[in-house]
Formats: structure tokens, C-alpha cells, sequence
């Protein structure tokens, strides 16, 4: 009996190992966002915002989440920095409209980081 039910449980175990080495893709980082920003055309008040990702990269789709609610998705592109942010670093830049546009998140203990508006060249200006 002893023999079946460990038997049992190991094969249960073998299954759920494929899902959550799937999980393991998911990443996600909370973040500060100190002012109201604009992100591929999607606006975000300030705040804190749970950001988060599925994959490797270096193109992705990137979720922000507050109170359990994904306020905007957006593409990105995830690259590693050679040394880790000592706390999150937010760049953005003003629009000919005067609006503030996210550029990129380096991560606090971190060597992620998020670039978006890739349609601006290298992303930077």
C-alpha cells in the first residue's frame, strides 16, 4: 500500500513539473513610478505598479498592474546592464506635447532593465 500511494504522489509530482517550469518564464518587479508617464501611448498615473513579463527576451510584452488590475500592456525590450541599479531608475523624456514618455526601468538589485519607445531609435535621447 505504502508502495502505491508513493508511486502516486511521484507521479503527480513528474506532471506538475512541466507547468512550473513554464512559470518560471513569468518575471515580474514592482516599481515606483514618481509622475504621471505616457508608455507606448498608454498613460499611468503615478504610483507603485507591479510590472510583469513572460520570457527571456529581448522583445517582450509588458503588463502593469495595480491592485491586481492590468492597467496597460505594452511591447519592450528586456536587456541585462553590466552592473545591478541600487534602486529603481525610471528615464523619461518630454514630448513635443509636454507630456513625460517612460524610456526605460532599470531595477532596484537588479541587472534587468525595460526600454520602451523603440520607435525612437536606440530608444535613448
Amino acid at each position: 500500500m505504502k508502495y502505491a500511494i508513493s508511486t502516486a504522489l511521484f507521479s503527480m509530482l513528474l506532471l506538475l513539473l512541466p507547468g512550473s517550469a513554464l512559470a518560471a518564464d513569468n518575471t515580474s518587479r514592482t516599481v515606483n513610478i514618481p509622475t504621471a508617464v505616457v508608455v507606448q501611448g498608454q498613460h499611468l498615473r503615478a504610483g507603485h505598479y507591479k510590472v510583469e513579463w513572460q520570457g527571456t527576451g529581448p522583445r517582450i510584452e509588458v503588463n502593469f498592474m495595480r491592485n491586481g488590475k492590468t492597467i496597460a500592456t505594452v511591447p519592450a525590450m528586456l536587456h541585462t546592464n553590466d552592473a545591478q541599479a541600487r534602486q529603481d531608475d525610471i528615464e523619461t523624456r518630454q514630448s513635443a506635447s509636454q507630456q513625460s514618455v517612460l524610456q526605460e526601468i532599470d531595477f532596484e538589485h537588479q541587472k534587468e532593465a525595460l526600454t520602451f519607445d523603440m520607435n525612437q531609435g536606440n530608444g535613448r535621447s
